[in-house]
Order: C-alpha cells, then structure tokens, then sequence
C-alpha cells in the first residue's frame, strides 16, 4: 500500500453497508477455500505432522511388512550370500544343496575310515569266491594298515593260520588274518587271501607246510622253494593249493600287503565293482 500524502480522507459509506460487504467478501472466501478443497480430493487435508509421529511409524511399518514379488521372492533382504543359499526355496539352489550334504556326508564318512585305517582306500570289494564260505563274491570288506591293532606275536603286523592254530587267533571263520596285497609287488587288481606261513629267505617251507596244499612232496617240486625271500605264503579258504604253488604270486613281501581285512559288508561291494567297471 502506498502513501497518497496529507490528502483529503476518502467518504465512506453508511456503516451498514460496509459490513454486509465485508461479510459477503469472507462468504465469498470461504466458498472459493471450500471448492478448492473439493477439486484436490474431496476433503480437506491436513499437511502438519502428528506430534508423536505415529503416522510415519505406520507407514515405515507397512512399506516393510510388504511381502516380495516377482524375482525378489526368493531374496531376503540384508542377508548374506551363505544365508540366502541355506534358506532359499528355489527348486535349483535346493536340488544342489542336497546334492553338497550328500557329498559332504560321503567325504565325512570316508575321513573317519581314513582316520581309523590309516590306509586309503580303506574298503575293498570281493570280486571272486576263493574266500567263500567267509567271504563271498560282492561282499564289501572295511581293511586297516597291518600294523595296526596288531595281535600279540604277529610278524609284520599279520598273524598267520600257523600262529593262529598255537594261540587261537581268529579272522573270518578261521585261524590267522586275511590280508589284501599286490600280487608280485605289481600294480593291478589286488588279492584278499588269508596268510598261511611267514617263511625266512632261503627257506625250505615245504617243510612246514601242509601236505594238502602242495603239488609235490620236496622243495625241489614246488614252486618258489626255497623262499627267494621274506615273506608269506597265502592261500584262499576256497581254494584247494597255496597261491605259491599255483603260481598266483611268489612269497608275499611285507610291502606288498595293503592292508588286514577287520570288517565284511555283505553285497554292498557290488555298488564298487560296478563303477570299477565303468
């Protein structure tokens, strides 16, 4: 508003009309405040936040408690990668959990074996029936380094079927130890037969010997007498002659052995002859 100067004061008009003017101008107001309010959204809208902020609570509440859709459904907000792997109900990520438990299992187990063998693999599978009726073809048989839990008195780790028969030794049905070794020291498909006599190089173990087994009465006409060196003469319980004899192998060097058969696991060895197979 601008000065006009000391001028002469305006007339106004009776006092009467004056008021019902200003009257109509508030009217007027307020119907324009009450149309704008109408256009906007039908009511009237306070803009000033609540005190206690209730409001906002509310909505950070609700925008939170929103369940995801689309791909977020399988993602958990804030976790961790390992997190998310372990909880996720994605058919893939599930299928392949499942697939490492199993793996995971596998390799727990054949630590432990490990670990009580001392020897790996610590599991062979019996592939013919020159052990039955103790060991029959597919059995699967848990084996240990011979020289460990080693009986009194054994030579090498191993006692034989002689020694069994002075201080009742047993394994499998019978006296003395099983054992698993390379025939000739060479690479190839091991033998698991029971060791019979731990001979001396240059020995005459023909001499000793059970009659039955042999293909000749002298040393002269068995094969690997005297003994080239130390070691054992075996022989499988199915079997009618020393592995020796029949020329399987010559006298088994402590070296050669693998391991002493302890536990047999009917038919399960099948399962490992197959992907030996493969």
């Amino acid at each position: 508003m601008t000065d006009s100067g000391p001028g002469d004061a305006p007339e106004r008009g009776p006092p009467g009309d004056d008021d019902r003017a200003n009257a109509e101008s508030d009217r007027g107001s307020s119907a324009r405040d009450a149309d704008s309010t109408d256009e906007s959204g039908g009511s009237a809208r306070d803009d000033t936040p609540p005190a206690d902020g209730s409001a906002v609570d509310a909505g950070v509440r609700a925008s939170s408690e929103r369940s995801p859709t689309g791909d977020d459904a399988d993602r958990v907000t804030g976790e961790n990668p390992v997190q998310w792997f372990l909880k996720s109900d994605n058919e893939g990520v599930a299928a392949l959990r499942d697939l490492l438990s199993t793996v995971a299992l596998v390799a727990a187990v054949g630590l432990v074996l490990f670990a009580v063998s001392g020897i790996w693999p610590p599991l062979v599978a019996v592939e013919s029936g020159s052990m039955e009726p103790h060991m029959e073809r597919n059995d699967l048989v848990f084996i240990v380094n011979e020289n460990r839990f080693a009986d009194d008195g054994a030579v090498a780790g191993v006692v034989t079927y002689q020694q069994g028969e002075e201080n009742g030794h047993r394994s499998f049905g019978s006296y003395g130890d099983v054992i698993v070794y390379q025939p000739d020291g060479q690479d190839g498909v091991p033998i698991i037969h029971r060791a019979h006599i731990y001979v001396e190089e240059g020995e005459n173990w023909v001499e000793v010997a059970d009659r039955d087994h042999l293909r000749g009465n002298t040393c002269r006409e068995v094969p690997n007498c005297p003994a080239p060196h130390d070691g054992f003469i075996t022989k499988g319980d199915n079997t009618p002659y020393y592995d020796q004899v029949r020329g399987r192998s010559t006298v088994v060097k402590s070296e050669w052995v693998q391991g002493r058969a302890e536990v047999r696991l009917p038919w399960l060895g099948w399962i490992r002859l197959q992907f030996a197979r493969l």
